[in-house]
């Protein structure tokens, strides 16, 4: 049987794990899928997946810094991805090309199911207004939390990204609003960041008061550049998880989007964590 091709679009993206999940989803579901990755020129996306579709490819994912180019190339586009004005996932369908946002719903099932934090009733601190914080925001608010303050240091960045999902966050029945990352608020039960500051080597960009005792703080990156903020996170007393569950997560998302078929998460992110040697 002859293998479906899909890819990871981005740049870099030599260190991503994308590969070595879908080849453990392939397996443990049967379906035929070869999945690499493909390092686009910073002015040649739209190029570079046009020609993966046109030598065969089914589909890609899209990683930094193309997620907000990704939308334009479809003829449709998810209500996740159209909320976020990003995409991570795009199926080659012959009538059209289809973009979706998975990376929101895999946040989410990752902090319920795989932390065990329900986000019912919680208030919630987002930092960061680029595109990972874009891409949750919708499936954050629709897992109805009582309150969702995004932090960003440019504010006018984060009031434009409230602003987005004002109507979404009303009817989810959320608080949503903005803060700088000086004063974001106190006492915060989950807080996730979604900022370029783990690239760079912070520990963290707010202050330990922002959380509640016992809160959940999540990094949305992984592996080394996660290290300092769970060090951080610990320290201040919270329950520290990184961003290795996200990724399955939204993976998972990915593959049924392209296969109709949806893989089991654990145990493909327990042999992940045990190559990384990770604890959270």
């Amino acid at each position: 049987m002859t293998a479906d091709r899909y890819a990871v679009v981005g740049n870099p993206v030599a260190h991503s794990r994308s590969p070595a999940i879908h080849a453990a989803f392939a397996r443990q579901t049967g379906e035929a899928v070869d999945y690499g990755r493909i390092l686009c020129p910073l002015d040649g996306f739209e190029a570079a997946v046009r020609g993966f579709a046109a030598s065969g490819g089914r589909g890609c994912n899209v990683t930094v810094p193309f997620k907000f180019e990704a939308p334009r190339l479809a003829a449709q586009c998810s209500p996740r991805a159209l909320l976020a004005a990003a995409a991570n996932t795009l199926r080659f369908d012959t009538g059209g090309w289809f973009a979706d946002n998975t990376d929101g719903i895999g946040l989410v099932r990752d902090i319920e199911h795989n932390a065990g934090v329900p986000l019912a009733g919680r208030r919630v601190l987002l930092v960061g207004a680029g595109g990972a914080a874009a891409g949750v925001l919708g499936p954050l608010l629709a897992a109805r939390p009582a309150e969702v303050v995004v932090a960003n240091r440019n504010v006018d960045k984060a009031l434009a990204l409230v602003a987005r999902h004002a109507a979404w966050a009303q009817a989810h029945g959320v608080r949503l609003g903005a803060a700088g990352l000086t004063a974001p608020g106190t006492g915060f039960d989950v807080l996730l960041n979604a900022s370029a500051s783990s690239l760079q080597g912070e520990a963290s960009p707010v202050h330990p008061d922002v959380l509640a005792t016992g809160a959940l703080a999540l990094d949305l990156m992984y592996g080394a550049a996660a290290a300092p903020f769970l060090a951080w996170a610990r320290a201040a007393g919270a329950s520290a998880h990184d961003g290795l569950g996200m990724l399955v997560e939204q993976a998972a998302e990915s593959f049924f989007i392209w296969r109709g078929v949806r893989p089991n998460t654990a145990p493909v992110l327990h042999e992940l964590r045990a190559g990384l040697g990770a604890a959270a």
